[in-house]
């Protein structure tokens, strides 16, 4: 047994069932002759991000996988690593590359260059050390705050001889427990406080501990919000459900965090960011999560509870009990403020206007939909925050947020990935005009890899969000200005395609492309789209 061929045997021992990849790796045949399905994409970028897709669909239950070649392929996957380890999400990369030559400039050093955006990065110096290796790596992924994991493969070992059998045992996840002094004191923190807030992020999905933030926030009437990525972690519509938020966000959470005298960030990272939720200065915050690091990084913390947030969680509800303070009916004031708010933007969610508002074509997929079976993720830009702010999920995992480093064009592998996954799900992706032409040719590998997806392309002909950067250029050069019959170039790629200028065109469009997906063939909505630079931010 050669050194590939162990490396593909560890993959299916850990439960791999897919690989993402790129022509002219000495892993994809051995992995096939173990049924593990090949995946090949037309960009590294997008073959990471459909590995993102599959690890975080399924809450890291399944590893996301990327082989590329060494030289340029490493180089061209770069930015996909960088969004995924931006994202906290748990893939492996596997490139190839020459020994002795990592000391050479020019040459491209991945175990140096990848190592400010990779969780844990090395190479496979001696083929012996391969278990070994090979285990580090696979408890880098399962254990801890997630993130990308590589491992170079020098080409001058990929044959090497082994050995006869395998000494290999998958590795488990292990969780840590907090301590008893610290969950004391963060419940009575809790117990205390008059306008507590919960803060969730994509943690307590990791953890799958969904169930236990849902009864802490019944049990003290708490209201919570949740990061983009975090979106799902709380059932939407619950309650005491307040929404995500990026930069924007329903009036809820901007309303509840002016208000709040304790936020409880629970599986969040509580970074700053112009995509993270804005928490206004003065406030008492509490950090709940699994990595230390995080802790007192950005804002300082009055307490804090290292652990599983799946185990801590249990851990406040046992120490609080029966210790309730005086009833407060916080769902009515949610439901108060929600009402409010969608009074206020429901002219642009039933619009009939043409060009067409982006919010009428998210509130018309939304009520037409099964959202607990489906599984919805957006672009960067517009599209994000349109959808976080509008779409009411229901199941942890149906709304893959992503963009602390909002990298264009990651959404189209995002949602490929989640559809290999959970195949039997709804899979939808909503994207802009400048994101399609960072990535669209990859529309062709949805169709030639049979995946149902259906993608929605707001057609606005603009670069919306970067005009005010340059509104002389584009009022002098139209330096902003598309163009582009989006749906002619699907069609071209073996999709099923329409393209859209009135509203109520739209749902019968879906509902054809919906029979198409179902029959494995990709299909795309172009849908021509106003200048809207309207967002829900209070």
């Amino acid at each position: 047994m050669n050194l590939v061929e162990a490396i593909a045997q560890i993959l299916k021992l850990e439960g791999v069932q897919n690989i993402m990849c790129y022509p002219r790796h000495a892993l994809i045949d051995p992995c096939a002759k173990l049924g593990i399905r090949p995946y090949v994409c037309r960009q590294e970028r997008v073959g990471v991000g459909m590995a993102d897709g599959i690890s975080r669909s399924t809450d890291g239950r399944q590893i996301g996988v990327f082989l590329m070649q060494g030289g340029a392929g490493i180089e061209n996957g770069f930015g996909g690593v960088a969004q995924v380890f931006g994202d906290n999400v748990p893939v492996l990369i596997l490139p190839t590359g020459p020994v002795g030559r990592n000391h050479t400039t020019p040459h491209f050093q991945a175990v140096k260059n990848f190592g400010n955006i990779t969780k844990w990065v090395t190479d496979i110096d001696k083929p012996a050390r391969i278990s070994e290796i090979m285990r580090r790596a696979f408890h880098n992924l399962r254990n801890g705050k997630p993130g990308p994991v590589m491992v170079e493969l020098q080409n001058e070992f990929l044959t090497a001889d082994v050995g006869d059998t395998l000494d290999y045992t998958p590795v488990k996840r292990v969780r840590s427990a907090p301590d008893p002094a610290d969950v004391r004191t963060v419940a009575q923190l809790l117990l205390d406080a008059k306008c507590p807030v919960i803060h969730a992020g994509q943690g307590v999905m990791y953890a799958g501990a969904t169930p236990e933030l849902v009864k802490l926030a019944e049990l003290l009437q708490i209201p919570v919000m949740t990061t983009n990525t975090g979106k799902s972690a709380f059932p939407e519509h619950h309650p005491l459900a307040l929404g995500a938020s990026t930069g924007s966000a329903p009036k809820a959470v901007f309303h509840f965090l002016k208000k709040a005298d304790l936020i409880i960030g629970i599986g969040a990272s509580f970074s700053i960011n112009p995509w993270t939720p804005k928490i206004p200065p003065g406030k008492k915050l509490v950090h709940i999560t699994n990595d230390a690091g995080d802790m007192n990084k950005e804002r300082a913390n009055v307490a804090a509870i290292l652990g599983d947030a799946k185990l801590v969680l249990q851990a406040l509800i046992d120490e609080i009990g029966a210790r309730k303070g005086k009833a407060v009916d916080t769902a009515a004031e949610v439901r108060s403020v929600r009402e409010e708010w969608l009074r206020e933007w429901m002219p642009e969610l039933t619009s009939s206007e043409v060009p067409i508002n982006q919010f009428r074509i998210i509130h018309d997929i939304m009520n037409n939909v099964d959202r607990e079976n489906t599984i919805v993720t957006h672009e960067a830009g517009s599209p994000r925050e349109q959808l976080v702010t509008f779409w009411e999920s229901r199941a942890p995992r149906g709304y893959l947020g992503w963009g602390k480093s909002t990298q264009l064009g990651h959404g189209l592998g995002l949602i490929m990935g989640a559809k290999i996954a959970n195949p039997d799900k709804l899979c939808l992706n909503f994207m802009g005009d400048a994101s399609f032409g960072q990535v669209g040719m990859d529309i062709e590998t949805a169709v030639r890899s049979r995946l149902g997806i259906i993608t929605t392309v707001f057609n606005n002909g603009i670069m919306a969000g970067e005009v005010d950067s340059m509104p002389y250029a584009t009022e002098k050069f139209g330096s902003s200005d598309f163009t582009g019959n989006y749906s002619e170039v699907a069609k071209g790629l073996g999709a099923w395609s329409r393209r859209v200028d009135k509203p109520d065109a739209y749902l019968p469009a879906f509902r054809e492309a919906q029979e198409a997906a179902k029959a494995g063939q990709p299909a795309l909505i172009e849908v021509m789209s106003k200048q809207n630079h309207k967002f829900s931010r209070y």
